[in-house]
């Protein structure tokens, strides 16, 4: 993405070429240019450390999550038992944590 960009190659065409959203190589460029990235990159430069500059966000520790995590292990036993479904328990959760995480990602992150 990057040698084509400093190639002089279009974001949309960017995106074709590599099978991505032209937004999501605009994103990927602005995050490069933040970070001081150009073509070619560094050959000492890893792929975890490249995806470190990239994604990291600013003033978050490595690890920590913005909204406080369900027990997962305690839902799994709580769906077990009859009448018990997720959107009771997420009921649950958001009554607890109203700041919490949405019904879809709360679902999304049980599935994973």
């Amino acid at each position: 993405m990057l040698r084509l960009a400093r190639d002089g190659v279009s974001a949309r065409q960017i995106g074709r070429t590599l099978g991505a959203a032209r937004s999501t190589i605009q994103d990927n460029l602005r995050r490069a240019a933040g970070a001081g990235l150009h073509w070619p990159l560094p050959s000492e430069l890893t792929d975890a450390a490249l995806e470190q500059l990239l994604f990291s966000l600013a003033g978050t520790k490595a690890g920590q999550r913005w909204r406080v995590e369900p027990d997962w292990a305690a839902l799994a036993c709580e769906l077990k038992r009859p009448g018990v479904n997720l959107m009771v328990l997420w009921e649950k959760y958001r009554d607890i944590h109203p700041e919490g995480y949405g019904y879809s990602r709360y679902v999304a992150a049980w599935l994973m």
